[in-house]
């Protein structure tokens, strides 16, 4: 059975047209990759246990630090489900809203590193934020996603 993950995908209007918000997931593994990295906010749940937009909404507010209710300046809509891989499918909300990524503040797990060495380290979950277009957007965000992003320009242009 595959892991569920619930997800918030944050977009803007601004003079160059549409941007979306992306988080980069922290820790050394990640450090120097960039395009194929990104991701949106989004984290497991389980279905049976918690409501899907509940959890996207905790997942956004765990991995940046604000409040998804505060950032959202519009009804979310609801983008659908997307086999991300093998094992995961991602739900996905959207909804147009604003954040400063200059705010992000993560939380925090432990993790060994270097691997089999013994060594715990803390990291955060995302080390950073940033608005993109979707041309770059699509170019960052992991390729699982991409799909997501698509999902979301369909729906803008179906009004």
């Amino acid at each position: 059975m595959p892991q569920r993950s619930a997800g918030l995908l944050l977009h803007r209007r601004s003079g160059s047209g549409i941007e979306v918000l992306l988080v980069h997931p922290g820790g050394p593994f990640w450090a120097r990759r960039d395009d194929g990295a990104w991701s949106i906010p989004k984290g497991t749940y389980e279905p049976e246990a918690e409501d899907g937009f509940a959890a996207a909404k905790r997942e956004f507010a765990e991995e940046t630090g604000t409040d998804a209710d505060a950032a959202m300046k519009g009804e979310p809509a609801a983008l659908g489900s997307f086999r991300q891989s093998s094992a995961k499918i991602v739900d996905v909300w959207a909804a147009e809203g604003d954040l400063d990524p200059g705010t992000l503040v993560s939380n925090t797990f432990q993790m060994e590193w270097p691997l089999r060495s013994g060594r715990m380290i803390e990291v955060p979950e995302v080390d950073r934020a940033q608005w993109f277009a979707p041309e770059a957007a699509a170019r960052k965000i992991l390729k699982g996603q991409r799909q997501v992003l698509e999902a979301l320009l369909r729906h803008l242009a179906s009004g």
